[in-house]
């Protein structure tokens, strides 16, 4: 295990014997914050794992979400910035006449 991740790791498990306990029980997620960061750094590694765990803690507040939310089984290298899956190139399920030109940018006006 590299010397990054065992820190980050290390730092992880003191929260959770030390500064914890004193908070008590608030997580609005399941697993905890702290559960889920341990184990996306031994999934992903230092710079994935540690993305994903600050999301995670980022998205604890109040107007956040709350319930079970699991580390992913892969990276999602593929997935675009705006968190939509990426579009087929040819999609033969589409309607006659569905298809047009693909545009980039922030889409149509409204």
């Amino acid at each position: 295990m590299a010397l990054p991740r065992q820190v980050l790791r290390g730092l992880i498990r003191l929260y959770q014997l030390f500064i914890s306990p004193l908070i008590g029980p608030s997580c609005r997620f399941s697993p905890t914050c702290s559960n889920y960061a341990m184990e996306a750094l031994a999934r992903h590694g230092v710079f994935a794992g540690g993305w994903l765990a600050a999301r995670r803690i980022l998205r604890c507040h109040p107007w956040g979400g709350m319930g079970y939310d699991p580390v992913p089984e892969t990276w999602p290298r593929s997935t675009p910035s705006h968190g939509l899956p990426p579009r087929p190139e040819s999609d033969d399920t589409a309607p006659p006449g569905s298809e047009g030109p693909r545009v980039k940018g922030p889409g149509p006006e409204a």
